[in-house]
């Protein structure tokens, strides 16, 4: 399970930077950040382990701003609000996960430590 995203008062430690990869190699199902080309399986390891962190906080990040923004969509004061059975849909989650979901981007909102939520599968 990947570990809690650094909070707002905590310095971001910075992951290896993901590299785009090139449009012809997106094809290739076998083709992956280059790793295929790599021989020397310290190497290997080292910058199978970078992308790895990497993808980590990137789906941490992207799962708090999801949150945030999950709790403004549910915002009452919103005329177009949504519900949360609504934001269940729209996002594939059960309605249980969406009311814990916008909690948590309410918890982030209001710049509190936050819980991390519960997985969704």
């Amino acid at each position: 399970m990947a570990e809690p995203t650094p909070r707002r008062n905590e310095p971001r430690l910075r992951p290896a930077p993901l590299l785009f990869e090139p449009a012809e190699a997106t094809g290739d199902p076998e083709h992956f950040f280059d790793l295929e080309s790599i021989d020397d399986p310290r190497a290997l390891f080292a910058r199978a382990t970078e992308l790895t962190v990497a993808f980590r906080a990137a789906a941490d990040r992207a799962l708090e701003f999801q949150a945030m923004a999950a709790a403004q969509l549910a915002d009452p004061r919103r005329f177009d609000r949504l519900t949360t059975a609504d934001i269940a849909e729209r996002a594939e989650w059960t309605e249980d996960y969406a009311k814990k979901m916008v909690e948590f981007g309410r918890d982030l909102m209001r710049g509190g430590e936050g819980r991390s939520p519960v997985d969704p599968v």
